[in-house]
């Protein structure tokens, strides 16, 4: 299992209201509802930054997304996907600073913490 993590700044010129409703009512609904997409995609997470934590740093960021595939031939495939070229990249383009997008592909945890055996 690898995950594709990126955190997120979106575009000059979009309210904090516009990001979010494009990245959570239109882009994921559109890499979920694309099958030859969705077919790479264990799990989808969109996370916004927590109110309770405001007070630390959170740079320009607005939000991470986590893409959880079976392994690194899954993220190419989903990037190799005709779809990816025609409807992801450029949907990308209308929300996002891609200028200050962050992207960390993680390999499997090397110390997974699971919490307390039961």
């Amino acid at each position: 299992m690898v995950k594709l993590i990126a955190l997120l700044t979106r575009k000059e010129g979009l309210t904090p209201e516009e990001f979010y409703e494009h990245w959570e009512q239109r882009h994921a609904p559109l890499i979920l509802g694309t099958p030859e997409l969705a077919r790479h995609i264990v799990r989808y997470e969109q996370l916004r930054p927590s109110e309770h934590a405001a007070w630390m740093n959170m740079g320009h960021f607005d939000g991470v997304t986590i893409q959880w595939l079976e392994g690194p031939e899954s993220m190419d495939a989903f990037i190799a996907e005709p779809a990816y070229a025609e409807l992801i990249a450029p949907d990308e383009q209308t929300f996002l600073d891609t200028d200050k997008l962050v992207v960390f592909v993680s390999q499997e945890p090397l110390v997974p913490l699971d919490g307390p055996a039961a």
